[in-house]
Protein backbone atom coordinates (compact mmCIF):
# COMPACT_ATOMS: atom_id res chain seq x y z
CA UNK A 1 0.00 0.00 0.00
CA UNK A 2 2.93 2.03 0.87
CA UNK A 3 4.32 2.19 -2.78
CA UNK A 4 1.36 2.55 -4.27
CA UNK A 5 0.38 5.95 -2.25
CA UNK A 6 3.97 6.78 -3.39
CA UNK A 7 3.26 6.26 -6.83
CA UNK A 8 0.21 8.14 -6.85
CA UNK A 9 1.76 11.00 -5.46
CA UNK A 10 4.81 10.95 -8.29
CA UNK A 11 1.81 11.06 -10.94
CA UNK A 12 0.24 14.08 -8.91
CA UNK A 13 4.03 15.83 -9.12
CA UNK A 14 4.20 15.03 -12.40
CA UNK A 15 1.02 16.37 -13.15
CA UNK A 16 1.43 19.12 -11.67
CA UNK A 17 5.19 19.82 -13.46
CA UNK A 18 3.23 19.63 -16.58
CA UNK A 19 0.47 21.95 -15.84
CA UNK A 20 2.91 24.59 -15.16
CA UNK A 21 4.26 23.73 -17.97
CA UNK A 22 1.18 24.34 -20.49
CA UNK A 23 0.54 27.46 -18.37
CA UNK A 24 4.24 28.28 -19.53
CA UNK A 25 3.56 27.46 -23.44
CA UNK A 26 0.35 29.64 -23.01
CA UNK A 27 2.17 32.48 -22.46
CA UNK A 28 4.45 31.75 -25.29
CA UNK A 29 1.02 31.49 -27.73
CA UNK A 30 0.82 27.56 -27.48
CA UNK A 31 -2.88 25.99 -27.40
CA UNK A 32 -3.38 24.22 -24.49
CA UNK A 33 -1.97 21.21 -25.20
CA UNK A 34 -0.61 17.55 -23.54
CA UNK A 35 2.59 17.00 -22.86
CA UNK A 36 2.96 13.63 -23.80
CA UNK A 37 6.09 11.14 -22.32
CA UNK A 38 8.55 9.72 -24.61
CA UNK A 39 9.72 6.24 -24.22
CA UNK A 40 12.25 7.41 -22.00
CA UNK A 41 9.95 9.19 -19.53
CA UNK A 42 10.92 13.37 -20.44
CA UNK A 43 8.01 15.24 -22.00
CA UNK A 44 7.50 15.36 -25.63
CA UNK A 45 7.62 19.15 -26.52
CA UNK A 46 5.89 21.39 -29.42
CA UNK A 47 7.94 22.11 -32.15
CA UNK A 48 10.11 24.87 -31.62
CA UNK A 49 9.91 24.50 -27.79
CA UNK A 50 12.85 23.99 -25.45
CA UNK A 51 11.44 23.13 -21.97
CA UNK A 52 12.65 20.73 -18.64
CA UNK A 53 9.95 19.71 -15.92
CA UNK A 54 11.05 18.43 -12.44
CA UNK A 55 9.09 17.84 -9.58
CA UNK A 56 9.36 16.23 -5.40
CA UNK A 57 6.70 15.57 -3.49
CA UNK A 58 5.88 19.33 -2.52
CA UNK A 59 7.04 21.18 -5.64
CA UNK A 60 6.55 21.49 -9.39
CA UNK A 61 8.87 23.56 -11.87
CA UNK A 62 9.18 23.68 -15.47
CA UNK A 63 11.42 25.64 -18.05
CA UNK A 64 9.86 26.54 -21.00
CA UNK A 65 11.06 28.54 -24.02
CA UNK A 66 11.35 28.64 -27.65
CA UNK A 67 14.18 26.99 -30.05
CA UNK A 68 14.94 30.44 -31.18
CA UNK A 69 16.23 31.49 -28.26
CA UNK A 70 17.42 28.15 -26.27
CA UNK A 71 19.73 25.78 -27.57
CA UNK A 72 19.03 23.45 -24.29
CA UNK A 73 16.86 23.98 -21.03
CA UNK A 74 17.17 21.85 -17.68
CA UNK A 75 15.59 22.30 -14.46
CA UNK A 76 15.93 20.47 -10.87
CA UNK A 77 14.56 20.56 -7.88
CA UNK A 78 15.67 19.71 -4.54
CA UNK A 79 14.58 20.38 -0.57
CA UNK A 80 16.76 22.67 0.73
CA UNK A 81 19.26 20.66 2.75
CA UNK A 82 22.37 19.21 2.85
CA UNK A 83 23.59 15.79 0.71
CA UNK A 84 24.51 13.08 3.31
CA UNK A 85 28.42 12.75 3.47
CA UNK A 86 28.25 8.93 1.93
CA UNK A 87 26.54 10.54 -1.53
CA UNK A 88 28.82 13.86 -1.69
CA UNK A 89 32.00 12.14 -3.12
CA UNK A 90 29.63 10.34 -5.08
CA UNK A 91 28.59 13.89 -6.45
CA UNK A 92 31.19 16.06 -6.50
CA UNK A 93 34.33 16.24 -7.91
CA UNK A 94 37.51 16.87 -5.94
CA UNK A 95 37.83 20.57 -7.12
CA UNK A 96 34.24 20.89 -6.39
CA UNK A 97 35.13 19.79 -2.69
CA UNK A 98 37.80 22.28 -2.53
CA UNK A 99 35.34 25.11 -2.86
CA UNK A 100 32.62 23.58 -1.00
CA UNK A 101 31.74 26.31 1.33
CA UNK A 102 30.44 28.29 -1.54
CA UNK A 103 27.79 25.96 -1.29
CA UNK A 104 25.39 26.41 1.93
CA UNK A 105 24.06 22.77 1.81
CA UNK A 106 26.93 21.14 1.44
CA UNK A 107 26.89 19.02 -1.75
CA UNK A 108 22.89 18.92 -2.53
CA UNK A 109 23.35 22.39 -4.49
CA UNK A 110 26.06 20.55 -7.20
CA UNK A 111 23.45 17.64 -7.03
CA UNK A 112 20.82 19.87 -8.03
CA UNK A 113 22.46 22.22 -10.60
CA UNK A 114 24.18 18.83 -12.08
CA UNK A 115 20.70 17.77 -12.65
CA UNK A 116 19.97 20.27 -14.52
CA UNK A 117 22.77 20.04 -16.57
CA UNK A 118 22.03 16.86 -17.54
CA UNK A 119 18.34 17.73 -18.52
CA UNK A 120 19.52 20.46 -20.82
CA UNK A 121 22.41 18.84 -22.83
CA UNK A 122 20.58 15.30 -23.15
CA UNK A 123 18.67 16.24 -25.70
CA UNK A 124 21.52 17.88 -27.72
CA UNK A 125 24.03 14.83 -27.15
CA UNK A 126 22.03 11.99 -26.51
CA UNK A 127 25.08 11.01 -23.74
CA UNK A 128 24.41 9.73 -20.32
CA UNK A 129 26.41 11.93 -17.44
CA UNK A 130 27.80 10.78 -14.44
CA UNK A 131 27.77 13.27 -11.75
CA UNK A 132 31.73 13.75 -12.46
CA UNK A 133 30.99 14.41 -15.53
CA UNK A 134 29.72 18.12 -14.74
CA UNK A 135 31.52 20.43 -13.30
CA UNK A 136 30.12 23.26 -11.49
CA UNK A 137 31.49 26.37 -10.81
CA UNK A 138 28.57 28.12 -8.74
CA UNK A 139 30.43 31.43 -8.47
CA UNK A 140 30.69 31.73 -11.89
CA UNK A 141 27.56 30.14 -12.69
CA UNK A 142 28.32 28.24 -15.06
CA UNK A 143 28.77 24.10 -15.64
CA UNK A 144 31.60 22.34 -17.74
CA UNK A 145 30.61 19.23 -19.36
CA UNK A 146 33.10 16.59 -20.04
CA UNK A 147 32.96 17.20 -24.25
CA UNK A 148 33.84 20.89 -22.98
CA UNK A 149 29.94 22.23 -23.81
CA UNK A 150 29.75 24.88 -21.42
CA UNK A 151 26.33 25.90 -19.58
CA UNK A 152 24.49 28.84 -18.01
CA UNK A 153 23.28 28.07 -14.32
CA UNK A 154 21.42 29.83 -12.35
CA UNK A 155 19.93 28.94 -8.62
CA UNK A 156 17.39 30.29 -6.05
CA UNK A 157 16.99 29.31 -2.37
CA UNK A 158 14.26 28.84 -0.63
CA UNK A 159 12.89 25.87 1.29
CA UNK A 160 13.61 24.34 -1.90
CA UNK A 161 16.36 24.21 -4.18
CA UNK A 162 15.96 25.54 -7.74
CA UNK A 163 18.59 25.09 -10.53
CA UNK A 164 18.14 26.20 -14.05
CA UNK A 165 20.68 25.42 -16.77
CA UNK A 166 20.41 26.96 -20.18
CA UNK A 167 22.26 27.11 -23.29
CA UNK A 168 21.45 30.23 -25.32
CA UNK A 169 20.94 29.76 -29.22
Amino acid sequence: IAFERSAVRVRRASGAARIVARALLHRLGHEMTALPKSPGGAPIWPKGIRGSLAHDTRVAVAAVGTSENLEGVGIDVEPAESLSADLLHLVTTPRERARIESDPYRGRLFFVAKEAVYKAVYPLDNAFLDHHDVEVDLAKQQATVRNGRVVNVRFCISTHLVALAFLSS
